[in-house]
């Protein structure tokens, strides 16, 4: 059964990692959704490099605002990646079409946000000199932490060696 998986990107700066962030989402099946206002134009030649040529498998949705996307998306499981956050990622169940949102990577979500839906703030756990990771990197973790509890649905878990089998 295919399950949905939703990343939003609030007010991205950086066109290789929203780049890096659609080839995540191309290779999982998450939808992946752009709040604006963005550092950079969606034609940006770094962007479309970041995410090869892989474009065509990703669904995209474009808000004009965090109010547009919350009033289009309104009743939805939100689960807000925050360094501000007092829960790990790993300890949140996460329903069939959760969406995953992500800060800008200069701020982060405003605080005044995180706060309306402080129950469902989560952080990535790292040392206390860390002040973040990549933007792309906790998009990935974050997605495949999901994909883990839901038993990574629709994905393929086999690989082929070309000259030799796993099994000899």
């Amino acid at each position: 059964m295919k399950k949905e998986l939703n990343i939003v990107l609030f007010e991205p700066e950086i066109p290789q990692n929203t780049g890096n962030i659609a080839r995540t989402c191309a290779a999982t099946g998450a939808r992946l959704h752009l709040v604006r206002p963005f550092g950079f134009e969606i034609t940006d030649r770094n962007l479309k490099r970041a995410g090869l040529d892989y474009w065509y498998l990703v669904d995209i949705t474009y808000y004009d605002s965090i109010d547009d996307f919350f009033e289009k998306t309104k009743g939805g499981d939100y689960f807000l990646f925050s360094t501000k956050a007092r829960q790990a990622h790993s300890d949140v169940s996460y329903p069939d079409g959760a969406y995953l949102i992500f800060g800008k990577e200069t701020r982060g979500i405003p605080e005044h946000i995180l706060l309306e839906h402080k129950e469902n703030c989560v952080r990535i756990p790292m040392i206390d000199e860390a002040r973040s990771l990549n933007l792309a990197n906790s998009v990935a973790v974050g997605c495949y932490e999901v994909l883990r509890q839901w038993n990574y649905p629709s994905l393929s878990d086999k690989g082929d060696l070309h000259r030799h089998s796993w099994d000899d």
